[in-house]
């Protein structure tokens, strides 16, 4: 069986006073509700003429209906400092909430380092397959020294270009001074056995 905690005695008389407003708004709202249904009964004949009887009871209505318009804002602020109440002192219950969220969020960061893991061993997998296709190919090689792939395929295109042979700045005028890999590479994308000019 649970204990039930003993609250300070400020805190106790916060909870009497809460107690206190609530039985006060709800005596209230219900006194002048019925009253209001009282007012609303015809009566007989009296001394007082019937117009005179009718401004009064409407003016009571109207009292009376403030009045409970009033006790329900009073309530709604009674509920407003209940939840002030409950937020700044029961500790058990936001420490328990607040270890809840831990959870959930531990266990979302585990989901994703195990994504993020997963993708990370397949792309290292897919780069090394690029590597070793890459280095096999004869595109990967330039006079005998390895090139990195984008440093490879820009000097390929620069040979490959007709503005090379007409740019005055390039000193390379004869075919025989073009590097080995040029040919190499001719070969290679033609995917022949020889080159352009032994098709032709």
């Amino acid at each position: 069986m649970a204990t039930q905690r003993v609250l300070p005695q400020s805190k106790e008389t916060l909870l009497q006073n809460y107690n206190k407003r609530l039985k006060d708004d709800i005596r209230s709202i219900l006194d002048n509700f019925t009253e209001i249904i009282k007012t609303a009964k015809v009566e007989d004949e009296t001394q007082v003429s019937r117009a005179t009887q009718a401004e009064q009871d409407h003016y009571e209505m109207h009292v009376r209906a403030a009045n409970i318009v009033r006790a329900g804002e009073s309530l709604m602020k009674l509920v407003s400092d209940l939840k002030q109440f409950l937020i700044l002192n029961d500790f058990p219950s936001v420490n328990e909430a607040i270890s809840l969220r831990n959870q959930q969020l531990r266990a979302l960061q585990e989901e994703c380092d195990k994504k993020l893991i997963s993708l990370r061993d397949e792309i290292a997998v897919d780069l090394y397959e690029l590597e070793e296709e890459y280095y096999s190919s004869s595109c990967g090689q330039w006079d005998g020294v390895e090139l990195p792939l984008c440093e490879a395929f820009r000097q390929r295109d620069s040979w490959g270009s007709p503005n090379m042979a007409l740019d005055p700045s390039n000193p390379i005028t004869d075919d025989s001074e073009r590097p080995v890999a040029t040919e190499t590479m001719s070969h290679h994308l033609n995917g022949h056995g020889s080159s352009t000019n032994e098709q032709s």
